[in-house]
């Protein structure tokens, strides 16, 4: 009998959803304490999850989720990255 393997799941920090790992966008808190995206979802720090699209960072943003789940502060300059990133993606 073949073993079915589990695909990870993470929350969504804007829409609150369960969806597959590879389909969210990772924004993580390196232990040096900048906050970055992390493209291959592998990066030490505490991470959070976002879906590629804008009205998912919009409500995270505007709930202030994202900083939550990070528990620092997210400069305007990385909102506004990740903005781009995710335009990239919707394209």
């Amino acid at each position: 009998m073949p073993r079915v393997k589990k695909v990870p799941q993470r929350m969504c920090v804007g829409c609150q959803e369960m969806k597959n790992k590879k389909e969210l966008i990772r924004v993580v808190r390196t232990p040096e304490g900048r906050v970055e995206i992390d493209p291959t979802g592998k990066r030490s720090g505490r991470g959070a999850y976002v879906c590629p699209n804008s009205a998912c960072l919009q409500k995270a943003i505007k709930a202030r989720r994202l900083e939550k789940s990070l528990r620092h502060a997210v400069d305007p300059e990385i909102t506004a990255r990740l903005l781009q990133e995710i335009g990239a993606h919707e394209q």
